[in-house]
């Protein structure tokens, strides 16, 4: 019996590509590939990307040169580029790296199999009637205690700033029963704690035999899956933060204390300019409403620095934002243009002047998250154990408000959910005493 071809996956970027990059390791899988840790000992490289970060096709590239040599010194070896930049810039990746054997799009990766199988350079980034998850084969590899489960995918929101409705097209959601199914496999294979992923996830409507879900309803369905422990889901817009699911948060144990909530901006002029129809008024609403309903819930947000024709004023008024919801984490980025999108047309702003606003911004954050870290000692909280830690005798897991906490508990196993007593706050995570 021949030895089974060898698959390397790279995976740029966010969670949603996490779980593409599984679901292409399982389609493949069941051509008859296994998984390797080393390019060097792949029979396919496959690079997973995300236009979502700043410079994500100088990235690419980057990486593509350095498999040059790799691809000398094995012929047969085939390298492929998937996800959104795949997406965007199939025909430029194809002209400048020939290299590349393979280029498929976000939504056609369920091809990847037939892609590989033929000769000569293959590209797919069409946006096929059918879905890929109905093409896909039955997920039996994922092994842990969390999992991520893509629920909806696309976004029609057009943000100025933002890629994704080009490139991971309209807004599309899986039906309940599908979404059902997978979970509860995930279940049986010892997932306790399952993070619903879509690019705007509350903008969920699925179908199901009791006519159409909205996320709060299939929340609660799937909050009656036994052995399902924890539930959580991102990302978010506030546009779509209905009645329905900010009650689910106060009605449901299984949903977990921890909101990411992407805001951008805190100035109504920029936010206008952004297209994201909502003020600073309205997500200050907002929040409050979320927690009247779950009054210890953490939130985390999205901040774009620097954005065209961004003012001092515009750069305060966010701060203030931040000043008055106190966020538990938050990332920020530069802004930076992507190609195809309103706002790339805009001049962008001065380097220096992005950095220094980035620099105060994430400082007022990052003391709002070490507030909060420190806020957690001396609590009682759930962690489901993840990983042994990096000492002897170690457990690295995740509290109910996503902290990483580091435990002392030499009989600890990955996947118990422990109650822990938080003892001390350290850079980005949190120590812990096992009690039960």
């Amino acid at each position: 019996m021949a030895d089974p071809k060898k698959l390397f996956i790279k995976t740029y970027g966010c969670q949603m590509n996490v779980y593409d990059s599984e679901r292409m390791a399982e389609a493949m899988g069941a051509d008859g590939y296994v998984l390797t840790e080393a390019a060097e000992d792949a029979d396919m490289v496959l690079i997973n990307t995300c236009h979502i970060r700043e410079k994500a096709s100088e990235k690419l590239f980057s990486d593509l040169g350095r498999l040059k040599p790799l691809k000398q010194a094995k012929p047969g070896l085939k390298i492929g580029v998937a996800g959104c930049v795949a997406q965007a810039e199939g025909d430029e990746i194809l002209r400048r790296m020939p290299l590349v054997d393979l280029v498929v799009g976000p939504q056609a990766y369920h091809r990847l199999p037939e892609m590989a199988r033929s000769t000569g350079q293959q590209v797919d980034t069409d946006f096929p009637v059918e879905m890929k998850f109905d093409r896909l084969p039955e997920r039996k590899t994922h092994r842990g205690p969390t999992a991520f489960l893509t629920v909806q995918e696309g976004c029609d929101k057009f943000c100025a700033f933002c890629v994704v409705p080009y490139t991971r097209g309209a807004e599309v959601s899986r039906p309940v029963d599908r979404i059902l199914t997978e979970a509860r496999g995930l279940v049986e294979r010892g997932v306790r704690d399952i993070t619903l992923l879509g690019q705007n996830v509350n903008a969920y409507h699925g179908a199901g035999q009791n006519g159409d879900y909205g996320l709060a309803r299939l929340l609660r369905e799937m909050a009656g899956i036994d052995g399902l422990e924890r539930l959580r889901y991102t990302t978010s817009h506030p546009n779509d933060m209905d009645d329905d699911l900010i009650a689910a948060h106060g009605d449901l144990p299984q949903l977990m204390p921890y909101l990411h909530l992407p805001v951008q901006s805190g100035s109504d002029r920029i936010l206008k300019a952004m297209n994201r129809k909502h003020s600073a008024a309205d997500y200050l609403h907002l929040v409050e409403r979320i927690r009247a309903a779950r009054p210890d819930i953490l939130l985390s947000s999205d901040f774009i620095v620097g954005f065209p024709g961004e003012t001092d004023e515009d750069h305060a008024a966010t701060l203030d934002l931040i000043r008055a919801v106190g966020f538990g984490a938050a990332f920020s980025f530069k802004y930076s243009a992507r190609p195809g999108t309103p706002a790339a047309e805009k001049p962008e702003l001065p380097e220096d002047i992005t950095n220094a606003r980035l620099y105060e911004l994430q400082a007022l954050v990052t003391s709002q998250q070490r507030a909060a870290q420190e806020a957690m000692v001396g609590r009682e909280v759930g962690v489901l154990y993840e990983k042994p830690g990096r000492t002897a005798g170690q457990m690295v897991g995740k509290s109910d408000h996503l902290h990483a906490v580091h435990v002392d508990d030499p009989t600890g196993k990955v996947g118990e959910l422990v109650r822990v007593r938080i003892s001390a706050a350290v850079t980005n995570s949190l120590a812990g005493e096992r009690l039960n």
